[in-house]
């Protein structure tokens, strides 16, 4: 069985799907106590175990390999963003990569998956962020300052001899995840435009009608009350969640990996504007306004990740492409699920 730490959570839940997908059986490890994630219901019990499992305690960890037999590890499991003070966070997901890396080395795991962020390009320059890229030692948020520690963590374990991939991951959004991120505006204007339907009567799925509407935009071109307002020109590298979901699962299964280190993403660098369009089509007159431009001091790149080792070493390719993801999210949220 694949052990996915953090596997009730937003992409752990995708990881998890797809390696169901794919014939794999999953153990989903969680600190905290809940109900099987709403992607995942109707699956065999003995397919998808959910166990309780706490990253910062040895002893927990390390019974979920008494009572299973463990034979690779997705580790997504990390302290909430902003739970702690930034450096006991770091230390904390720093403490639990070590224990999750001794556990499959007793267990004798194959592989081991560790997550990582498109923010260790931070300063890196583009347009496109290749993983052979040097990276500088400063990071401008705890999250990829203790994702760097991690790949550091990493390499160390894979030059002792142990299989340890790092996975870059870009903007994920889709079923499951934060109705707004304060990384990139895609979540809110999805979730903004199918409230503003909700409203209105406006939005069947199939109708395909273009333009920008402020149609229940808050004030100042913000999708979502109290957030920054989103403006058409900024741009981030995107990849639907049930996509990063597979990606990952055919970077714990594919036999052979040349590398260690691979980014997950689109590949390209998607507008704020562009998003706005493709919901627009799904909910006809239900797309907040966007500003003019870019927001005041972001990049004027428009930067991505280069995804070449991914689908040369694994044969990934997207399968949801901008207006099938907007469509499918959009279902989702229709379908009575919060987020």
């Amino acid at each position: 069985m694949i052990l996915v730490t953090g596997g009730r959570g937003f992409i752990g839940a995708h990881a998890v799907r797809a390696l169901l997908d794919l014939g794999e059986q999953c153990v989903l490890g969680q600190r905290s106590a809940g109900p099987r994630p709403a992607l995942l219901r109707g699956v065999p019990d003995g397919d998808a175990v959910m166990e309780p499992l706490d990253c910062a305690d040895p002893g927990s960890v390390l019974a979920v390999g008494r009572r299973h037999r463990i034979t690779g590890v997705v580790h997504l499991a990390a302290s909430g963003l902003g739970a702690s003070p930034p450096l006991e966070e770091v230390q904390a997901n720093t403490a639990g990569l070590f224990t999750v890396l001794r556990a499959a080395r007793e267990w004798g795991v194959a592989r081991v998956v560790v997550a990582s962020t498109i923010g260790v390009y931070a300063g890196a320059g583009g347009p496109s962020y290749r993983e052979d890229a040097p990276l500088p030692v400063a990071s401008p948020h705890p999250i990829p300052a203790s994702k760097k520690i991690a790949e550091i963590v990493a390499d160390v374990a894979a030059s002792s001899g142990q299989e340890v991939v790092s996975v870059r991951i870009g903007a994920i959004w889709g079923p499951l995840g934060r109705p707004s991120s304060p990384f990139f505006a895609a979540p809110g204007l999805v979730h903004a435009a199918v409230r503003a339907g909700a409203r209105s009567g406006a939005g069947d799925a199939g109708a395909v009608r273009g333009g920008l509407s402020p149609a229940g935009a808050a004030p100042g071109g913000s999708a979502v009350d109290g957030a920054p307002p989103v403006y058409a020109e900024d741009s981030v590298d995107m990849c639907y969640a049930r996509d990063c979901g597979r990606a990952i699962a055919l970077l714990q299964t594919t036999p052979v990996l040349r590398h260690r280190t691979y980014n997950v993403g689109g590949g390209r660098a998607t507008a704020n504007h562009e998003v706005a369009a493709a919901v627009g089509r799904v909910v006809p007159g239900g797309v907040p306004a966007l500003l003019p431009g870019r927001s005041p001091g972001s990049p004027a790149l428009d930067a991505h990740l280069d995804v070449t080792r991914l689908r040369e070493d694994t044969g990934f390719v997207p399968e949801y492409g901008l207006d099938r993801a907007v469509a499918d999210y959009v279902g989702w949220l229709r379908a009575g699920h919060p987020r």
